[in-house]
């Protein structure tokens, strides 16, 4: 369609928008294509003759002894500590602040084991092509004379593969990369009754934790047991459901009667599995006007141009990293949210144990649950918030004798006790983690106007924490100890002293915990205090200090942006309401430095630039992930440049990064369009976002100088539209779209 003032807006996008595809088998794991429901997840690594698919599961996790760890008692040695932190003796507060422990970590997320599909008497291959198609969640792999097809269902919880390559040995192994000597496999194929089953188990070492870990695969056709594997003659279907086990009782009969149930056709098995795929995908789109025969080029292709020209963001890529980042944060988010992988590994050496890193990485990959409406996401969050909040309680107890809340930097999965504490990173002084990692649920809230239930007292409960654990020094409320996200003012020597006082990450938690108990209970128990709590501090450059507290030194070459908390995601330092403060944040994001391009670094500073109205500096951001080899064949991200490190940090937050950058509502009333929009994005069209104040973006369609937008609000209200070409105000009834058009450009 066309509007009067010449702007085209594109129609839906063609199917090849929304999948991607290559010329050749994955050349290592990294590289294997991905599906999965939120609990199952499979690489499938698509040689034609010699295929493997890895299968995991989201609490897959290798027992260390650390299942039954909690937190350091603290409470009666915090009054010493906070002397040591106030007379400058950070460092020894940080011993304190241990315990007197040595570092231990979560148990390790792993791979579960890799269904093996080799052809009887292999043939040339042809026309040879593996796709991953986002809208349906299949993996093919076709060429001349065989075809497969897999997916993971979200109806079924299984695994499904259809076969129709010929004769083919299915079997299974667990000799995955770094497997650890004391994991001991067993792989089985045995008939019960009519049916054709193949059996994975994985026993543990005993060390506390879980017991094993098992797959049942039945497999459907012409299908004969062959030892321990199955022979295959012509097309055939294979099922697989997943356990994992506390004791040796096994619940291998009930995986089968599953199996056994589950329908017998791959094609309706597809059926029941899209309505609770496709239809979250395809709620959201992004069209960056690409041409056809651009968005028909293999992936491989796709991220070559963008390495030829790393300084310009390639539309074609971006466009494809907006709708595969979606398709792989929803596909990993179910059970549990994504892990620091997804839902996806195929090694057995996950750096940081693969687990859930919540002081940046976890919330960087929900940046866009809410707003590129994937509620389903922010709903798997919570089930890991629910599932852990009693040891929230129990941290806030043991290490200040406080009420509420208090999170860890880690967490496997299978609790949430905050026992990963070293000096150099005194994970017991990060006062922010309850407030930070509550922030998705309670914007689920002001996205949908949903109830908040259970988080309601939740966030008062933090409150309360920050209630009980502040101090008064010299007649000020001062939060001591208190820690600045992985770094801490240089000391004479220019070491890090990350024990402080004031970091502004736990100011901000602070401030934003009181103001949101008081929004969300109506009680005023904490409005004295409010009151009271530390201001921010802009230090002599003029940049928004990482601490309120006189006297620290900045540590500028550093990954973590922590101190913009205020910024993004909470909105309260803001352009608009604070200009003088957003001044200094961007001054301070300005001056930071980029220690090693970190992924999460360079795209929390991209949605703090889109907060501050910066396009050009979230173009400069997106390119250090765009131009440095950062995306794999699957379009799965790497922590850092050169494909270091399997890291999902990057796939999952970039859709976010492109919301931000094309739609806000931060201040109530106001929705601000292309308020960062990036230099090498001068068109496109945006569908399906929604916004806080419960304003859904329906379609909005830009071109130089020119915008038009249609929104559609679930409640009656007034909003100023704002973009880089005028103002608008825009009356919304009720589930009724409004269209504006603002500018006169072409």
């Amino acid at each position: 369609m066309t509007t009067a003032k010449g702007l085209s807006m594109a129609d839906e996008l063609p199917v090849s928008a929304h999948r991607i595809w290559a010329p050749a088998p994955a050349a290592s794991w990294e590289d294997a294509f991905l599906s999965g429901n939120g609990e199952y997840g499979i690489m499938v690594c698509g040689d034609p003759h010699a295929e493997r698919i890895i299968v995991n599961h989201h609490r897959f996790v290798l027992p260390n002894g650390t299942h039954d760890v909690r937190p350091p008692e603290l409470a009666d040695r915090m009054p010493h500590i906070r002397e040591l932190v106030l007379a400058g003796r950070g460092a020894e507060a940080a011993q304190l602040l241990t315990g007197g422990r040595e570092l231990e970590w979560t148990q390790s997320f792993h791979p579960g084991f890799a269904l093996t599909i080799d052809a009887t008497r292999p043939g040339p291959v042809g026309d040879y092509r593996r796709s991953t198609e986002f809208d349906t969640g299949q993996v093919a792999v076709e060429w001349t004379g065989g075809r497969r097809r897999s997916f993971v269902s979200r109806a079924d919880a299984l695994v499904v593969t259809a076969l129709d390559m010929g004769a083919c040995t299915v079997g299974a192994t667990g000799d995955l990369p770094g497997r650890p000597d004391d994991v001991r496999y067993e792989c089985v194929a045995y008939r019960r009754g009519d049916l054709v089953f193949l059996r994975v188990r994985g026993h543990y070492p005993q060390v506390g934790g879980a017991y094993g870990f098992e797959g049942v695969t039945l497999l459907r056709g012409d299908v004969e047991v062959a030892g321990d594997r199955v022979v295959v003659r012509g097309p055939a279907l294979l099922t697989t459901a997943l356990d994992r086990v506390d004791s040796p009782r096994w619940r291998t009969g009930e995986l089968e009667e599953r199996l056994a149930a589950a329908d017998t056709d791959y094609d309706r098995l597809l059926a029941r599995h899209l309505p609770l795929h496709a239809v979250p995908y395809r709620r959201v789109s992004l069209d960056l006007g690409v041409p056809a025969a651009d968005r028909e080029l293999p992936v491989g292709e796709l991220l070559a141009r963008q390495l030829a020209d790393p300084g310009v963001a390639q539309p074609a890529l971006l466009e494809r990293l907006f709708h595969a980042g979606r398709y792989l944060l929803f596909s990993s988010s179910g059970v549990l949210p994504p892990r620091l992988t997804g839902l996806w590994l195929g090694s057995w050496d996950a750096a940081w144990a693969g687990d859930f890193t919540t002081d940046a990485n976890l919330n960087l990959q929900l940046a866009g649950a809410n707003i590129a409406a994937l509620p389903e996401v922010t709903a798997a969050h919570a089930r890991l918030v629910a599932g852990q909040v009693d040891d929230w309680r129990r941290n806030a107890q043991a290490i200040y004798g406080a009420r509420g809340l208090l999170a860890p930097a880690r967490t496997d999965g299978e609790h949430g006790h905050l026992f990963h504490v070293h000096p150099q990173w005194p994970f017991a002084a990060w006062l922010a983690g309850a407030d930070w990692l509550l922030y998705p649920l309670y914007e689920h809230h002001m996205v949908t106007g949903e109830p908040l239930g259970e988080v309601t007292g939740w966030l008062a409960e933090v409150a309360d924490f920050f209630t009980d654990v502040v101090s008064e020094v010299d007649g000020a409320v001062a939060l001591v100890p208190s820690y600045s996200v992985e770094t801490g003012p240089p000391d004479a020597d220019g070491q890090p002293v990350p024990v402080t006082v004031n970091a502004t990450m736990d100011v901000a938690a602070a401030r934003h915990a009181l103001r949101v108990a008081a929004e969300v209970t109506g009680s005023d128990r904490w409005d004295g205090l409010r009151g009271r709590l530390p201001t921010y501090r802009v230090d002599e450059r003029g940049a928004l200090a990482e601490w309120a507290w006189p006297g620290y030194r900045p540590d500028d070459d550093h990954r973590h942006v922590s101190h913009l908390y205020p910024v993004w995601p909470l909105g309260e330092i803001n352009p608009d309401d604070t200009p003088e403060l957003a001044a200094a944040a961007h001054r301070a994001l300005t001056l930071r430095g980029d220690e090693n391009l970190s992924a999460h670094g360079s795209l929390h500073r991209a949605l703090v630039a889109a907060r501050l109205h910066d396009g050009n500096l979230v173009g400069v951001n997106l390119c250090k992930i765009l131009g440095a080899d950062m995306f794999f064949r699957s379009l799965m991200s790497s922590h850092n440049p050169g494909l270091a490190i399997y890291n999902a940090d990057a796939a999952h937050a970039l859709p976010a990064v492109l919301v931000e950058a094309l739609a806000q509502a931060i201040r109530p009333g106001v929705v601000r369009l292309l308020p960062a929009l990036p230099p090498d994005l001068p068109r496109g069209t945006l569908r399906g976002v929604r916004l806080p104040g419960r304003i859904s973006v329906q379609e909005l369609a830009w071109a130089p100088g020119l915008v038009r937008v249609r929104l559609v609000s679930a409640v009656p209200q007034t909003v100023e539209v704002r973009t880089p070409h005028g103002t608008a105000t825009a009356t919304l009834v009720a589930d009724v779209p409004v269209e504006l058009t603002l500018g006169s450009g072409s």
